[in-house]
């Protein structure tokens, strides 16, 4: 799972983009490109980096990640090539101008994509530990310990 805790209380903070553009220290791409942290902010990523990739966004809202990223490349476009059905990159109005209600639904999809992730995550930990379970049994029953 990436670097950020996208499920707690904390997390509401990112549906501002002043926010979303507080966590791209250190992000590779600043100036005369596309995929400056303002527009990657903009689009709904955050900077979520590992130690190997430097430039890993991911929408607070889709959980999408994306890296390889190009000085080039256009955050919003990326985000809807990648993640057509974002609520978030769907959104016509500023967060600011939504009513609760409106709010209050873009929520409840945002929760399901982090039931969704945490639940495949859980599914592939499993099926992970299942082929590791099941190639240590297959060895003890062909005497290979």
């Amino acid at each position: 799972m990436a670097t950020k805790d996208i499920s707690g209380d904390e997390d509401f903070k990112m549906y501002f983009y002043e926010n979303r553009v507080k966590t791209f220290e250190g992000w590779p791409f600043d100036e005369d490109c596309a995929c400056t942290p303002e527009n990657m902010a903009k689009a709904g990523f955050i900077h979520t980096p590992s130690e190997n990739s430097p430039d890993i966004a991911m929408c607070f809202f889709c959980l999408k990640e994306l890296e390889g990223w190009e000085p080039e490349d256009v955050p919003e476009k990326e985000h809807k090539s990648h993640s057509p059905s974002c609520h978030f990159i769907a959104l016509k109005k500023k967060m600011e101008e939504l009513t609760l209600e409106e709010f209050f639904k873009l929520q409840k999809e945002r929760r399901k994509n982090i039931i969704s992730k945490t639940w495949n995550e859980a599914i592939n930990k499993f099926e992970e530990a299942s082929k590791k379970r099941r190639a240590d049994i297959l060895k003890t029953a062909m005497g290979e310990e």
